[in-house]
């Protein structure tokens, strides 16, 4: 009992030691992990510290002339050719004690409002920027202050680096030990960049409102305090909507830190923005700017890459002065059709998508509200989506042909009553895609994109740089879309013409920075929008766009000697626009053209500023316009440039078709000419069956032909019947081929009727005339039918000279035959005399004048002829 007793208890025992040994166990634990923690912690701040000192080391002087002055920025184009150097122009320069405190409430309410009580370096807002970029990665917000913005646009690259938010840290240390806070303040005040070459609140103050600082109001000072965060995107010029919402925040942040009231917020907000800015043809002109178009899209990719062009860059771009120059030249008032008609345009590099001349508007300058060719992404795009949204994505996802069979007819949006209709309110039947393009056509165009899922559309588009909700709406299958300008528009085109890959546009090539040895090289990928063949496809379909082809809408864009391809856009108004503008018939508010080369891809956008203003698309000029710019800038900028054509990839094959049938059949020996066509296919999927459609046609040869001579005119009337063939129930269409010969001689073509009857002058007396008509129908050659008229001779009587010596004879005749001795006296001829010469026969110049014709009446079962045909032409001649 007791040895049970003692084990119980030794167990016990042994269990508490264990608990006791697993507890400290598990403390001493706790004790490693927060002593290496303090070690690792200890070595971050060693080492954190180590690298910001050295990355301190590094950092420049401060110096005050660069902290005061902005560094300019030097812009070269494509041949490394200085272009400008933009810095401020006409700077006014405010000092502390003459800025109003509600604007540099505005300011610092916007940019830092706790400048007056941090040392450089706001580490409350730090902490949030901190965790923003934990959460949303890093450089997904900044913490910058006024003081460390002062010293990035002085003396930093606007990069977000370890090494540059180091030396950032330290020079705004160094500059707050340095210099006061208004001091700091008023370098910020001055430097900043706010439109162009504008720099400065007080110059912007003079420049958007015509104002001195002290007389400006709370809402204009708001607007200006916005602008520095996007000097471009905020310019109320030319983007007055964001720059209206800006202002508006602006003026929430000024009421949040109490520098306003509510009701001041409120009052401020419900003044339009526009209200108060100078009037457009007051607005200062820079006097330095080059190249104003160009350089506002360069500006806004700059802005995007995170630097400014006070930054004092040197910016090395794609722009080609050549193609520039051309571009403005035609954008010249002069050149318009109507007075206050607008343009843009962009013309881009087919193959790398580098943006080589900007058209920004009518005789645009740097201080125009709009520019046309980046700006305008209010309007549809009509007819050069087809491409985009229809025909191309049928090819690639459906492997359609260039020919496959589409209806044009009438038809609805699904689920609505409105109604498709085509440009001229006619439906043309069964034709190919390729015709329904050149053509046009609004009702194939959405059956088109309705064949193809919406996911692949989509897909399709957004390879192409095109994006939007619209993609899914039926009417974006005829141009019912938004946020697309030329530049996008250029772009996608280009894809087609460069076996179907699709680059970014740009405008910067290159970035050195002001140290002058560092820089960054940009040029976007080129990436597959879509299958090789499908892209020539797309493109052999556009260049019938711009040819002599029956209904084809490019024929103003045709450039003799350049492969092109292209495609026209229009838009439409709705009938309430109509009745409210009070519109004349044919008014429309855009239109377009986009096309390419293998060189170079242009978008031209025409129409007005002002939606109510509309084009007359029933005055040809105005209707072609955009047309004629593409062909002006295009013949251009490829002058003294080899451009080779559009090659065919291994992946397309031809066939030549019958058209209508559907499937597609290969023609047969006896389809009708007209119902050839050779089209295009993915390799594979070419037809393999030839259509039966059509049997061999037998052409009867014309009959009853009859030629008449009347001696009065010296013409020939030939008249005969002819029976048309059918095929499928329908009559050909016959044409009559009239010859002749001369006495025996070679067959002549006379011409070609499409009558059943010819008359022939300048017949010649005393000839034989063989006549021969065939008929011809869809290439089919009838047996000939000929006829002969022979024509007596003339004989013109001279007056006999009595004979020396009398003949004898006992003829009773008189001697007009053919005997030997054709004397005049009485006889059988056989008498010696003197015979009248016989006048030869005139080769007549055979000129041809119609006759006519009283129409024989019809046999019994047979068909009136057609009244003889009036013609030209050599001898002899007919009408």
């Amino acid at each position: 009992m007791s040895e049970k007793v003692n084990s119980r208890g030794q167990r016990r025992k042994e269990l508490e030691r264990q608990r006791k040994s697993k507890k400290t166990s598990k403390t001493g634990w706790l004790k490693r992990i927060l002593v290496a923690c303090i070690i690792i912690g200890l070595a971050g701040l060693l080492f954190g510290g180590g690298l910001f000192a050295y990355y301190a080391s590094s950092a420049p002087e401060l110096d005050e002339e660069s902290l005061k002055d902005p560094l300019p920025s030097k812009i070269y184009d494509v041949n490394d050719e200085l272009m400008m150097t933009l810095g401020p122009e006409n700077r006014e320069y405010i000092n502390y004690e003459d800025i109003p405190k509600e604007m540099e409430n505005a300011i610092l309410a916007t940019e830092d409002v706790r400048f007056y009580k941090h040392g450089g370096m706001d580490f409350y807002r730090l902490g949030g920027a901190i965790l923003a970029n934990i959460t949303s990665g890093f450089g997904s917000q900044g913490a910058s202050t006024l003081t460390q913005q002062v010293i990035k646009n002085s003396f930093l690259k606007n990069e977000k680096t370890l090494k540059r938010k180091a030396q950032e840290a330290y020079l705004s240390y160094q500059l707050e030990k340095k210099y006061e806070k208004e001091e700091i303040f008023e370098m910020y005040f001055n430097k900043v960049l706010m439109s162009g070459t504008t720099y400065g609140f007080g110059t912007a103050a003079t420049y958007f409102y015509g104002k001195d600082l002290k007389d400006l109001e709370l809402q204009e000072m708001a607007t200006l305090a916005g602008i520095p965060q996007s000097p471009n995107n905020y310019n109320p010029f030319k983007h007055p909507e964001a720059a209206e919402k800006r202002r508006n925040i602006v003026l929430s942040l000024m009421e949040q830190h109490g520098k306003i009231t509510t009701a001041e917020k409120e009052a401020a907000q419900a003044i339009p923005v526009t209200d108060g800015l100078v009037a457009e043809k007051n607005r200062q002109v820079s006097n330095s700017l080059k190249y104003p178009a160009f350089y506002d899209v360069m500006k806004n990719e700059l802005e995007a890459k995170g630097y400014s062009i006070a930054d004092g860059l040197e910016i090395y771009t794609t722009l080609d002065p050549q193609a520039q120059t051309s571009v403005e030249e035609t954008l010249q008032g002069e050149n318009f059709p109507t007075e206050n008609m607008q343009a843009g345009l962009t013309v881009l590099d087919t193959k790398t998508g580098a943006i080589v001349a900007i058209g920004g508007g009518r005789d645009y300058g740097a201080d125009l509200p709009t520019n046309y060719a980046q700006d305008r992404t209010d309007r549809h795009i009509g007819s050069t989506v087809k491409p985009i949204l229809d025909y191309g994505p049928a090819i690639e996802y459906l492997n359609w042909s260039t020919g496959h069979t589409i209806v044009d007819e009438k038809m609805k949006y699904t689920g609505e009553e409105q109604e498709i209709r085509n440009f001229d309110n006619q439906y043309l039947g069964a034709m190919s895609i390729r015709e329904a393009l050149y053509r046009s056509r609004n009702v194939p165009a959405v059956k088109t994109f309705k064949a193809v899922e919406q996911d692949d559309r989509t897909a399709f588009a957004n390879k192409l740089g095109i994006e939007g909700k619209f993609l899914g709406n039926e009417s974006a299958a005829i141009g019912a879309t938004t946020g697309i300008n030329t530049i996008d528009l250029a772009a996608s085109y280009a894809a087609f013409g460069n076996n179907g890959m699709h680059s970014q546009p740009y405008t910067i090539r290159e970035i050195v920075f002001r140290d002058g040895k560092t820089k960054k090289t940009y040029k976007p990928k080129t990436t597959p929008a879509m299958k090789d063949s499908t892209a020539f496809m797309v493109t052999d379909m556009l260049r019938d766009v711009v040819s002599e082809r029956s209904g084809a809408s490019g024929k103003a864009a045709i450039i003799p000697g350049l492969d092109v391809a292209g495609k026209t856009g229009t838009t439409n108004y709705s009938a309430d626009e109509y009745e409210k503008w009070n519109l004349q018939e044919g008014s429309v508010p855009d239109i377009w053209f986009a096309g390419y080369t293998t060189n170079y891809s242009v978008a031209v956008w025409t129409g007005y500023k002002d939606r109510d203003k509309a084009i007359n698309a029933n005055n040809q000029e105005e209707r072609t316009f955009a047309q004629h710019i593409f062909k002006n800038v295009m013949t251009k900028v490829s002058q003294g440039k080899e451009t080779p054509l559009f090659n065919r990839p291994n992946s397309v094959v031809e066939a030549t078709v019958e058209v209508g049938t559907s499937p597609l059949r290969l023609a047969s020996e006896y389809t009708p000419s007209s119902l050839k066509q050779t089209e295009l296919f993915v390799r594979g999927t070419e037809p393999k069956k030839v259509s039966e459609a059509y049997e061999k046609t037998e052409v009867d040869a014309p009959t009853k032909l009859k030629a008449e001579y009347s001696e009065g005119d010296q013409t020939a009337t030939l008249t005969w019947k002819h029976k048309a063939p059918k095929r499928g129930g329908e009559e050909l269409k016959v044409a009559y081929e009239v010859s002749f010969s001369i006495d025996g001689g070679s067959p002549t073509v006379l011409q070609k009727t499409d009558q059943k009857g010819l008359i022939v002058t300048g017949i010649t007396p005393g000839s034989t005339y063989t006549f021969t008509v065939v008929a011809i129908a869809d290439d089919i050659v009838s047996s000939p039918a000929s006829t002969t008229l022979e024509i007596e001779g003339i004989v013109v009587e001279e007056p006999v000279t009595p004979p020396i010596d009398e003949g004898e004879g006992n003829g009773n005749g008189n001697g007009n035959g053919n005997g030997n001795g054709n004397g005049n006296g009485n006889g059988n001829g056989n008498g010696e005399g003197t015979t009248p010469p016989v006048e030869e026969p005139i080769e007549p110049e055979v000129p041809v004048e119609p006759p006519v014709e009283e129409p024989t009446p019809p046999e019994e079962g047979g068909e009136a002829p057609e009244p003889p045909a009036e013609g030209t032409g050599e001898s002899p001649s007919l009408q």
